[in-house]
C-alpha cells in the first residue's frame, strides 16, 4: 500500500492507477452540497475563496461534533455524485483532487484528465475509522452550515482506493474492475 503526503506532486498524481490502495497523511478541507453552493457563490461573485484550490484535496464529509478527547465525531464519505455539478470547475481551477464515494460523472472524469488530478474513494460506514485518521480538525469557513461547513482536517494514514485516475481509468468502468479482478495492475 502506498503512503502519500498531501500535496500530490504532479509525477505522484501520474503514478497513480485506478485500484491502487493507499494510505493519504496532510491536509484536507471538507466540503458537502451547501458548502459548494458557497463556494460557487464566491467564485461567481469574484469574491476571494475561504483556502485555496491549488493542489488541495477536497474531502466531501460533513463530520460530527468532536467527543472528548478527539479532533473529530464519526466522518465517513458522502455521495460523491452530488458533487458533480461542482467539481469540473474546481479542477479546472486546480483543484488537486477530490476524497469521497461512489461513482462520478463522465465530466468529472474528463476534468480529471485534463488537470491531471485524482479521485480517492474511502469506504461508506466507515466514518469512525476515518475519525481516527484526523489528527486535528479547525473551522475554516460557512458556521452556520454546521457539518456541511468547511473544515480543514490534518490527517494521517487515511485508507483511501484511486477510484478514477488522470489517465482515465476508473474502478467503476467495467475494462479496469475485470483488470482488477484478475489480478492485474489497472496500469498493464
Amino acid at each position: 500500500m502506498k503512503e502519500l503526503a498531501l500535496p500530490l506532486s504532479e509525477e505522484e498524481k501520474r503514478s497513480l492507477h485506478a485500484g491502487d490502495c493507499v494510505l493519504l497523511s496532510g491536509t484536507v478541507f471538507t466540503a458537502r452540497d451547501c458548502a459548494h453552493k458557497r463556494i460557487f457563490e464566491l467564485l461567481d461573485a469574484d469574491m476571494p475563496l475561504p483556502f485555496s484550490l491549488k493542489d488541495t484535496f477536497i474531502y466531501y464529509a460533513g463530520p460530527c461534533p468532536a467527543p472528548a478527547g478527539r479532533a473529530v465525531g464519526s466522518c465517513g464519505p458522502t455521495t460523491s455524485a452530488r458533487m458533480n455539478a461542482f467539481a469540473p470547475r474546481l479542477i479546472d481551477l486546480g483543484l488537486g483532487g477530490i476524497i469521497g464515494k461512489g461513482e462520478m460523472s463522465e465530466e468529472v472524469a474528463a476534468a480529471l484528465v485534463r488537470k491531471g488530478a485524482v479521485y480517492f474513494a474511502a469506504v461508506g460506514g466507515a466514518g469512525a475509522l476515518y475519525a481516527n485518521a484526523v489528527k486535528k480538525s479547525e473551522l475554516v469557513a460557512f458556521a452556520d452550515l454546521l457539518s456541511e461547513a468547511v473544515y480543514r482536517f490534518e490527517i494521517e494514514k487515511f485508507p483511501a482506493v484511486v477510484a478514477m485516475d488522470c489517465h482515465g481509468g476508473s474502478v467503476y468502468s467495467r475494462t479496469t474492475y475485470q483488470g482488477i479482478r484478475s489480478g492485474r495492475c489497472p496500469s498493464e
